[in-house]
C-alpha cells in the first residue's frame, strides 16, 4: 500500500545521489520572429553591398549625363564662335564695299564713273544696282548688275523711296555710309511665276551734295560674304530684331537631329539685323566620347568585381574551414616526418625548428629559437669552424642541394653525423628572407656502411683463402724442391765432416758452397711462405706509396706456381722509371693475382706454344673510359696495369654478366673474383675494363693514380682518416 507524500516532504533516501532539477525547455520561437531574424541577418549581410552597387550605378548615370551635357555645350560653343566669325566677315565685306564705292568719286567724269560702277557690279554679286542721286533724291543715272535682268522699275523704286531717303538723310548727318531697312522687291518672270528679292540700300554722301546708292540683295550678300563651310550642314539666315526671317541659306533640317541655334547682332548704321545660324546635329550618343566609355567600362568592371566579391564572401567561411583543416594536416605531416627542418633569417638567427629536429639534437624549440652564434648542438671545438663556414656560405649565396656532412652534439653530449641540405628561403615577393635547412641523421647509414665494409673485407679474405686452398698442392710441390735441396746439401756437408782425417781446403770450400746453397734454398722456401702469409692475412686498410715493380714482385711467386703447373709462359713488360702509385698494397696484389689466374685458366685448351700471359705497366693520361679510350678530364696522373692472355676470349652472353657477383663459368669457381677486382679498382678512383686481344684472347686493364708529392700525400691521407 503506497502513501502519498505531502508537497513539502523530502523524498526517501535511497542511497543514490540526487538528480539535478530538470532544465525547463526553451519556448518555441514564433514563425514571424524567425522570419524577422532571418531578414535582419540577410539585411546586415547585404546592406553594404547593395548600397555600394547603388552608389556605383548613380555614379555611372551621373558621368554619362555630364558627358552628354559637355558634348552639347561644346557643340553650342563652337556654333557661337562660328556665328561671331561670320558677323565679323560680313562687317569686313561691307567695309570693303564702302571703300570701292568711295573710289568712284575720284573718277573725272560720269562716263568713267559709270564704267567703273559696271565693273564693280561684275565683281560684287551681292549688289543689284548702283545709283547716283541728287540732293533732292532725284535719280540721275543707274547701273544694274549684269547677272540678272533689272529688278527695279519706277514703281518699285517709288515704294522704296522713303527708306532710301531716310538712309541718305542719316548718311548726310553722319557724313558716312548709312543703310536702309530691308524691303521686298517683287519679280515677275517671263513664265508668269511670281517671286521677289529681299533688298537693302546703302547710301554714301558725295562731295557735291548728292548721294551714291548701292542696292544689296540680302541672299546674295550672305552667299558672297560668308564662306561655304559655314553653310555646310547648317542653315544661315538674316532676321529682323523681332525675329522676322528675311532670307536663309544652307542645309534644310533633317529629321531626328537636334537644333542648335546661335544669333549675333549685325548692327549697321541706320539698320540692325540679326545673323542666325541653325545647326543640325545628331543627338549625343549614350557614350559620347572615349573617356565616358572607359569610365563606363570601369564601372561595369567594378560592378562585376562586386558580384565576385559577394560570391567570395559567401564562400569565406568554407574557405576558412578548409584552411584550418589544411593547416592541421600540414602540422600533423610536419610532426610525422623524420627529417629535421630548421629555418634561419639573413642574420643567422634560428626562426623555426620542427619536432624531428628537436628530437634529433635533444633540445627543445624554446632553447633553439633566436640563437645564432652560440648554437648548443655544435661541438665546442668545432663551433668556430662551423661559424666561419656558415658565414662563407651565406656570403656566397649558393645552395647545398647536393648535401654536405657535419657532426652535431646532442644535449647529453653524444655526437652523431648528419647530412645537411640547404636552400634559400624565398617569400611571395621573390625576396630571400633566410635559409631553410634539412637534416638527416646518418648514424645508422654509417653503421650499415661499416658493416658492409667489414663484410666485404671478410669476403675478400675468404676469396684469398680459397685461392690459397686451390694452390696448396702447387705450394707443396714448390716447397718440396728447396727442402730436398737443403737436405741433400746438409747430408753432403755432414759426410765431409765425418770423413777420417783432417779437412782439406777443398773440402772446406765444398762445405761453404753447400752452406750457401742451403741458405738460398731456405730463403726461397721462406719467400713462398711469406707471400702466402701476406696475401692471406687480414689487416687494416692503409694506402701507401708503392712502386709497380714491387706489386708485381709480391705476386710473382704465386703466379709462377700456377704458370708452372699449367705450362704458361710469363712475360713482364714494365716501362722503366715509373713513379709509385698510391694504393692499398694487399688489395691491388689480389687484383693482379686474380686477373693473372683467370688469364692462365682461360688458356687451358690452347696449344702449349700459345700459352703466353703478358703483364704490362704503362703510363696513362687518365682513367680508362667506358669506350676504351682515356678520359682526359682528370688532372691526376695514372698508371695502366694490363693482363693479356691468348685464350678463347669472352662471348656476348658472358660479357653481359661478367662483373655480376657469384657469376662464374668454372664449376669450382665462386664468382667473386672479377666483382671484387672492379670494386677495389673503383675504390682507388680507377676503372677496370676489358677488350679483345690480337690475334685472340682478352686483355684486362685497370688504372691506379700516381702518388702525389709527400706534402699532398699527407693531406690526402689526413682527409681519408
Amino acid at each position: 500500500m503506497s502513501a502519498t507524500l505531502p508537497a513539502h516532504a523530502a523524498p526517501p533516501d535511497t542511497g543514490a545521489a540526487p538528480l539535478p532539477p530538470p532544465v525547463p525547455a526553451a519556448p518555441a520561437m514564433p514563425p514571424w520572429k524567425r522570419s524577422w531574424r532571418a531578414l535582419r541577418s540577410l539585411w546586415r549581410r547585404w546592406f553594404l553591398w547593395v548600397l555600394l552597387a547603388v552608389l556605383v550605378l548613380a555614379l555611372l548615370v551621373t558621368v554619362v549625363w555630364l558627358a552628354g551635357r559637355h558634348e552639347v555645350e561644346q557643340v553650342q560653343t563652337r556654333l557661337d564662335r562660328d556665328t561671331a566669325d561670320a558677323v565679323a566677315d560680313v562687317r569686313a565685306g561691307l567695309a570693303r564695299n564702302v571703300q570701292d564705292l568711295q573710289a568712284l568719286q575720284a573718277l573725272p567724269n560720269d562716263a568713267a564713273q559709270t564704267a567703273a560702277a559696271a565693273e564693280l557690279l561684275r565683281r560684287h554679286r551681292e549688289w543689284l544696282r548702283i545709283e547716283w542721286r541728287a540732293a533732292d533724291m532725284r535719280l540721275l543715272r543707274a547701273v544694274d548688275t549684269p547677272f540678272r535682268a533689272s529688278v527695279f522699275d519706277l514703281g518699285t523704286r517709288a515704294e522704296a523711296q522713303t527708306d532710301v531717303a531716310l538712309a541718305c538723310t542719316g548718311a548726310r548727318r553722319q557724313r558716312s555710309i548709312a543703310y536702309s531697312p530691308s524691303h521686298y522687291v517683287p519679280l515677275i518672270h517671263p513664265a508668269g511665276m511670281a517671286g521677289g528679292v529681299e533688298a537693302m540700300e546703302s547710301c554714301l554722301p558725295l562731295d557735291d551734295g548728292g548721294f551714291l546708292v548701292a542696292t544689296y540683295s540680302l541672299r546674295a550678300m550672305l552667299n558672297e560674304l560668308l564662306g561655304p563651310a559655314l553653310m555646310r550642314g547648317q542653315e544661315v539666315s538674316l532676321t529682323e530684331t523681332d525675329g522676322t526671317r528675311l532670307v536663309s541659306l544652307g542645309t534644310a533640317r533633317r529629321l531626328g537631329n537636334r537644333v542648335f541655334t546661335a544669333q549675333q547682332l549685325l548692327d549697321l548704321p541706320g539698320n540692325a539685323l540679326v545673323l542666325r545660324v541653325d545647326g543640325w546635329r545628331a543627338a549625343p550618343d549614350l557614350f559620347p566620347n572615349v573617356l565616358t566609355g572607359l569610365v563606363t567600362a570601369m564601372s561595369i568592371a567594378l560592378v562585376s568585381v562586386l558580384v565576385l566579391l559577394a560570391r567570395d564572401t559567401r564562400r569565406r567561411v568554407e574557405a576558412e574551414d578548409n584552411l584550418s583543416d589544411a593547416l592541421a594536416f600540414r602540422k600533423a605531416m610536419e610532426d610525422s616526418v623524420i627529417t629535421g627542418l630548421r629555418a634561419r633569417d639573413l642574420q643567422g638567427r634560428i626562426t623555426y625548428v620542427n619536432p624531428a629536429f628537436c628530437e634529433m639534437v635533444g633540445f627543445g624549440a624554446e632553447e633553439l629559437l633566436g640563437t645564432s652564434s652560440d648554437v648548443p648542438y655544435w661541438p665546442a671545438e668545432l663551433a668556430h669552424e662551423y661559424r666561419l663556414r656558415q658565414r662563407q656560405r651565406q656570403a656566397s649565396g649558393g645552395t647545398a642541394r647536393e648535401g654536405f656532412e657535419s657532426v652535431f652534439q646532442r644535449k647529453d653530449g653524444t655526437r652523431f653525423p648528419v647530412l645537411i641540405f640547404e636552400a634559400p628561403l624565398i617569400n611571395a615577393q621573390r625576396v630571400q628572407t633566410g635559409w631553410m635547412s634539412a637534416f638527416i641523421d646518418i648514424s645508422e647509414q654509417r653503421r650499415v656502411e661499416e658493416m658492409s665494409r667489414a663484410s666485404q673485407e671478410r669476403l675478400q679474405a675468404s676469396a684469398r683463402l680459397a685461392t690459397v686452398g686451390e694452390m696448396a698442392s702447387l705450394m707443396s710441390h714448390e716447397l718440396t724442391q728447396p727442402l730436398a735441396a737443403i737436405a741433400s746439401y746438409a747430408s753432403g756437408s755432414m759426410n765431409l765432416l765425418a770423413a777420417p782425417g783432417d779437412v782439406t781446403p777443398t773440402d772446406r770450400d765444398d762445405i761453404a758452397m753447400a752452406m750457401r746453397r742451403i741458405a738460398e734454398q731456405a730463403d726461397r722456401a721462406g719467400q713462398v711462405i711469406r707471400s702466402v702469409h701476406d696475401f692471406v692475412r687480414r689487416r687494416d686498410r692503409a694506402r701507401e706509396r708503392v712502386l709497380p715493380a714491387m706489386l708485381l714482385e709480391a705476386v710473382m711467386p704465386l703466379v709462377r706456381l700456377q704458370a708452372h703447373k699449367l705450362g704458361v709462359q710469363l712475360l713482364l713488360d714494365v716501362e722503366p722509371r715509373l713513379p709509385p702509385v698510391f694504393c692499398d698494397r694487399t688489395l691491388v696484389e689480389q687484383v693482379l693475382l686474380n686477373l693473372a689466374r683467370n688469364g692462365m685458366q682461360a688458356m687451358d685448351r690452347a696449344d702449349r706454344s700459345e700459352r703466353v700471359l703478358t703483364l704490362q705497366v704503362r703510363r696513362a693520361e687518365g682513367p680508362v673510359s667506358a669506350h676504351g679510350g682515356e678520359a682526359g678530364s682528370d688532372v691526376r696522373r695514372w698508371l695502366a696495369f694490363s693482363v693479356a692472355d691468348l685464350g678463347c676470349g669472352i662471348d656476348d652472353e658472358v660479357a653481359a654478366r661478367l662483373f655480376t657477383p657469384f657469376f662464374t663459368t668454372r664449376p669450382d669457381g665462386m664468382g667473386l673474383g672479377l666483382s671484387l677486382c672492379r670494386t677495389v679498382v673503383e675504390q682507388h678512383g680507377g676503372v677496370l675494363l676489358y677488350e679483345s686481344n690480337r690475334p685472340h684472347g682478352t686483355v684486362f686493364r685497370f688504372t691506379l693514380p700516381v702518388a702525389e708529392p709527400a706534402a699532398r700525400l699527407d693531406g690526402a691521407q689526413a682527409q681519408l682518416s
